[in-house]
């Protein structure tokens, strides 16, 4: 799995750019009446407690007095369903109830709200298939991706469950006789969280289940394009914190455009703003947040990098990069886009991917044959239109793929492109779309350089066998990336590990790991200022530190 930022990624501006996320106003009579949850073949979207027009604000109830918006298939661009959005006010009045919850929540111990978060696992385990189904026909990724997508906010609540009973910090050795010095760490208080189209459940389930597990509520915004995807999935958590007589609002909900977002940047009572996207929004959002001194936590661009040497095992590479490039199409902040191969294998290598790519079965999305599904808008085809243009342009040669797919919906041909230098603009720009560069190289330093080159350091990967190489990858001359691979593709990333890159990626990490100490802060017994220790004497005297005599 693989999560983070690019140029199409959930944006502010989103619902201003975005011509398939339109006002119910503007639409047609025709098009309300031919949504697609209104037709036979869709009705398992009620199985989601979805309608024809929902409510896209939950703090406890559902309601919102928003722009009404329309989300499309990108398999055919036909409307799905109505999702009425978050006003202002709305924001207002969500943020308030969530700011009571947590009085509420944060009373409980941190093992039972891991019980929460596991009765939430199960919740999604029952719901797997039709909801994993929602996010092939709202975002257009193939089924198996979709329904394991879900299946990391499931793995993900799991590993929250057994971190809720180990947070800790540690009792230090203190110099002064009869003291013990100690760590506490106290939740932060309410989380804001801003997930991106390409991955509409993972992200929101990566920081959901850990902040919980902590002690925070969550106010999510997602997407304006996966808004159904948002609404059903904060009714699966809703009934779960129902079931249990806790306050809904601990899991708010605000379906919005930019409006909302910035506000949640610009407001102090969100105490951690989680943002997934662009690299260009992201740098305002990081902005609008450190001028009120708030904490926010990115993951944005990702322009990876596979890199091949001439003792690499072909029969892994060519599924790695296959995967790495295509999954997704393309559109994972993980997904490869460069590709350097040494030049003794290079010909071998581009021969071998173009009869890989030529097997590639296209199709609808919900199709368990299809491994290749459309992009999420219109917008995307265009700017791969434009970045094909451009690679010919700059010198390059598409060996492979190039043109639309003259079929209704999004669909583009998975491309190849030969013959650039590693610092063509192209190659140096992250395009959200499925268009792989492929670069020779001749020595090692070269490639680890270019590798490094690019503003963005999210994932990387080597195929060798050679050992001293793998070593000098991963050590402080290496991969300057927060992912650094060894014989496997760029996207894949487990749970288990601190999601998240350097640089223009932003700096963040979710998941696993040590992570959960992003959504805390360390604090004194009583709670006050960020990243102190609370020191307890516990003698009948009065020693001062450092040998200090004040008498």
């Amino acid at each position: 799995m693989a999560l983070g930022g690019a140029m199409l990624r959930t944006t502010l501006r989103l619902c201003t750019l975005s011509r398939r996320v339109r006002s119910a106003s503007a639409a047609s009579s025709a098009s309300m009446s031919t949504l697609l949850i209104s037709q036979g073949r869709y009705s398992w979207l009620q199985e989601l407690g979805l309608r024809e027009e929902n409510e896209g604000v939950y703090n406890g109830s559902w309601g919102g007095r928003g722009e009404v918006v329309t989300t499309y298939c990108p398999a055919n661009n036909q409307p799905i369903a109505r999702v009425r959005q978050a006003s202002i006010e709305d924001y207002e009045e969500t943020l308030k109830k969530a700011k009571e919850a947590w009085k509420v929540w944060a009373e409980v111990p941190a093992p039972k709200r891991g019980e929460i978060v596991r009765q939430i696992g199960d919740a999604l385990r029952k719901k797997i298939n039709v909801l994993g189904n929602l996010v092939s026909l709202e975002m257009g990724k193939i089924s198996a991706e979709s329904v394991g997508e879900v299946q990391e906010y499931v793995d993900v609540c799991d590993y929250a469950v057994g971190l809720s009973r180990m947070i800790g910090g540690p009792v230090l050795p203190s110099e002064r006789p009869g003291h013990a010095l100690i760590e506490q760490w106290n939740p932060l208080g309410l989380v804001g969280i801003i997930t991106a189209f390409n991955f509409p459940v993972a992200v929101y389930g990566w920081n959901n289940a850990i902040a919980m597990v902590c002690g925070n509520v969550c106010l999510w915004k997602g997407a304006p394009t996966t808004s159904l995807v948002s609404v059903a999935v904060t009714k699966i958590v809703a009934q779960v914190l129902e079931d249990n007589k806790l306050p809904g609002a601990i899991c708010s909900l605000v379906c919005g455009g930019a409006d909302i977002g910035k506000a949640m940047a610009k407001d102090e009572r969100v105490d951690l703003l989680s943002f997934t996207g662009s690299t260009n929004v992201g740098k305002q959002v990081a902005m609008a947040v450190q001028e009120r001194f708030g904490r926010s936590l990115l993951e944005l661009g990702g322009n990876n990098a596979i890199i091949v040497f001439d003792d690499a095992d072909l029969q892994l590479v060519i599924p790695s990069a296959l995967f790495a490039a295509v999954g997704t199409a393309g559109q994972r902040c993980t997904t490869a886009r460069r590709l350097f191969l040494h030049e003794s294998i290079h010909d071998e290598v581009v021969e071998k991917l173009v009869k890989a790519y030529a097997q590639v079965r296209i199709g609808d999305p919900w199709d368990a044959n299809t491994l290749y599904g459309p992009l999420h808008t219109e917008q995307a085809v265009k700017l791969y239109v434009d970045a094909v243009a451009q690679a010919k342009q700059q010198g390059g040669s598409v060996v492979y793929g190039g043109k639309v797919i003259d079929r209704p919906g999004n669909y583009v041909e998975p491309t190849i492109v030969t013959g650039l230098p590693h610092n063509a603009p192209i190659v140096q720009t992250e395009t959200f779309v499925p268009i792989l560069y492929v670069i020779k190289f001749k020595t090692e330093e070269e490639a680890f350089a270019w590798n490094n080159e690019v503003k963005q350091g999210l994932s990387s990967s080597i195929f060798t066998k050679d050992l001293g190489r793998i070593f000098r990858w991963l050590g402080p001359k290496g991969s300057d990336c927060g992912i650094v691979n060894v014989n496997i593709p760029t996207s894949g990333a487990e749970i288990g590990g601190a999601f998240g890159g350097n640089k223009h990626t932003g700096g963040g990490r979710e998941s696993g790991s040590d992570s959960w100490k992003q959504y805390m802060r360390r604090s004194t017994c009583t709670k006050s200022q960020v990243h102190r220790v609370s020191t307890i004497n516990y003698s009948k005297d009065l020693p001062l530190a450092q040998g200090i005599k004040f008498q």
